[in-house]
């Protein structure tokens, strides 16, 4: 891996491909599990049916490029928002859509995947504020994603 100079998260890296035998893949169609449209945060209805009492999935928009496995190992059975805390504006907007997923969707848990790099972390900030201001306790992990897809930590808040 050839590393460059600069800021943690958009530090330029290059993966250099696995050999044949290393790459382990599945033959055939592999089915995606997104249940509902829209995903971006800022479209989404926090009230909408998909979410109330759901499981939901709040994930940084690199993650599922990481995780070869996104859809099996963490869509499948969720709902699913997803945000950039680095770029993405009107990061207020996302506090109260959360909170609202808390107290007026009432859903059952709330799991973060994050990138490892520094400026992710902001999603997992965003989710405690809201956890902070709503009423209705609901239990949140949270997932830190290596830059080629390993799970570097796994924590419930």
């Amino acid at each position: 891996m050839e590393r460059f100079q600069g800021c943690p998260g958009s530090q330029m890296m290059d993966f250099s491909p696995k050999k044949a035998t290393e790459a382990i893949e599945t033959a055939g169609k592999i089915e995606s599990q997104l249940r509902q449209w829209p995903i971006q945060l800022h479209l989404i209805s926090p009230i909408a049916p998909y979410y109330q009492g759901a499981d939901v999935l709040l994930t940084a928009d690199c993650v599922a490029y990481a995780l070869g496995d996104y859809h099996r190992q963490f869509l499948k059975g969720k709902s699913l928002a997803i945000a950039c805390p680095k770029l993405d504006e009107g990061q207020d907007v996302y506090v109260k859509k959360i909170k609202s997923w808390f107290d007026d969707a009432k859903v059952n848990t709330l799991t973060i995947l994050i990138m490892q790099v520094p400026c992710c972390m902001g999603l997992l900030s965003l989710a405690q504020q809201a956890a902070r201001d709503a009423k209705r306790k609901v239990p949140i992990k949270y997932l830190v994603v290596g830059l080629q897809g390993e799970i570097l930590k796994e924590e419930w808040v």
